[in-house]
């Protein structure tokens, strides 16, 4: 086991020292694969890559993306040949010596065989990507789908010529990314490596060529690396192209170059956890073992006797402590210099109220209630006249019964005004009959 744990952390030190040395000769591999073009970006690497190993790659959709190390590109473009747009983007690519990754649509090919034998001559890796561009695959029958995809193989395979079997990769680009279990577990059966991307330029929309630039170099400056997708067939992305490789040169991006293994061309070593987004367990830094350190001549110090120390009666054994309890101390007594002082008892007369007080307030409080009461009748029963009795039933205490009873409301107004007509009607009754009987004399 231990030998086994070596090996692997002298293996990840050798990639660790090879990854370096391929970061400070980059700039040299530049200058001597590019005559003519001192300053070009150049390629800095070629990465290998086994499709069946990993056969989806690109984070916007897969777990698993290439193998790159920081500061590191790959070029994707979709779509073409289209010769007006594409024969421009190989020439920007020539004059930085730059290689990159054409995914080929199988008509494209058909139209313009020469540009697809244009890809092979500048030793950039050709992948397809369907026959005629169906941006459905992600609900498309799989017999439909696997036509679309073997079409697309065909028809570049006839563009390159039946004798070139190595020049067309076994990549494979879905349209619209717009993937399929059925989709993927076709390709895979097949050998054939499914790429998404890892950000976009959105070269494909409707957006000027200074937006194309300026997603490119944002999105990869966010993730520090990665696949980008472009479309090879679009007059922005030809304008946009130059801007985005000088920046990338000046602010010491490197570009990746993909190719399939085969039996000539053995897989690049990478370690497992360099593929996935979020790395596994096995790839979290782990605090260094302690060593085995080895003393010599080792003597062993005498131990100290229980009379060595002070009160050594008084120290319990190791079998008294373990299962003596612990207590809460007990309270101490204060000293009686510290004792409190008593104060006297408040005596019950303090909080005795007078007799003639507490009739008063009584009085005070039942006048209060009763009054109370009879406003709140007289919200209660209306606006109906009331009569004798009623203002009687109201005077007595007895409202609430009454309001209840007749369900009615009464207003303060009409109290006021009914007990001040009785006097009024005492004074005009005799005098109102008097003018009757003569009446009837007459």
């Amino acid at each position: 086991m231990g030998r086994t744990q070596a090996g692997v952390r002298a293996r990840r030190s050798a990639f660790l020292v090879l990854g370096l040395l391929t970061c400070f000769m980059a700039p040299l591999a530049s200058a001597a694969d590019c005559p003519g073009h001192p300053n070009a970006l150049g390629t800095s690497r070629t990465l290998v890559v086994d499709p069946r190993e990993h056969p989806r790659i690109g984070v916007m959709q897969y777990p698993e993306t290439l193998p790159l190390a920081d500061h590191e590109v790959v070029l994707t473009f979709d779509d073409g040949p289209l010769p007006r747009n594409s024969n421009k983007i190989l020439e920007i690519l020539a004059d930085q010596c730059v290689k990159a990754t054409f995914f080929t649509i199988g008509n494209m090919a058909r139209y313009s065989p020469e540009g697809v034998r244009k890809l092979r001559d500048a030793s950039h890796t050709i992948g397809t990507h369907t026959q005629t561009h169906p941006l459905s695959m992600n609900h498309m029958s799989l017999e439909r789908a696997k036509q679309e995809i073997d079409d697309g193989i065909a028809s570049v395979k006839a563009a390159l010529g039946d004798d070139d079997e190595t020049a067309l990769a076994p990549f494979f680009r879905i349209p619209g990314l717009l993937r399929a279990d059925n989709v993927e577990e076709y390709l895979a059966s097949q050998g054939i490596q499914i790429w998404s991307a890892d950000f976009l330029a959105d070269d494909w929309r409707h957006i000027s060529s200074s937006r194309v630039y300026d997603l490119a170099i944002k999105r990869l400056e966010a993730r520090g690396k990665g696949i980008l997708l472009l479309h090879d067939i679009q007059a922005r992305t030809v304008a946009a192209l130059p801007r985005i490789l000088e920046t990338l040169k000046a602010r010491g991006y490197r570009i990746v170059h993909v190719v399939p293994a085969s039996p000539e061309r053995p897989a690049t070593p990478t370690e497992p956890q360099e593929w996935r987004l979020h790395p596994s367990p096995d790839a979290v830094a782990h605090w260094p073992q302690i060593p085995n350190f080895v003393f010599a001549d080792l003597g062993s110090l005498p131990a100290p006797a229980l009379l060595d120390f002070d009160h050594a009666s008084e120290v319990p054994t190791l079998r008294e402590a373990s299962l003596s309890r612990p207590s809460w101390p007990e309270p101490a007594e204060p000293a009686a210099e510290n004792a409190t002082i008593t104060l006297a008892a408040p005596s019950e007369t303090l909080f005795e109220v007078q007799d003639n007080l507490d009739v008063a307030l009584r009085s005070a409080a039942f006048a209060t209630h009763r009054s109370q009461r009879v406003a709140s009748t007289v919200h209660e029963t209306g606006s109906r006249r009331l009569s004798r009795r009623e203002m009687r039933r109201l005077a007595s205490g007895r409202e609430t019964h009454f309001a209840r009873a007749t369900g009615r409301q009464i207003h303060r107004a009409d109290v006021s005004r009914q007990r001040t007509e009785p006097a009024a009607t005492a004074h005009r009754g005799p005098l109102k009959r008097l003018v009757q009987v003569k009446k009837r004399h007459v």
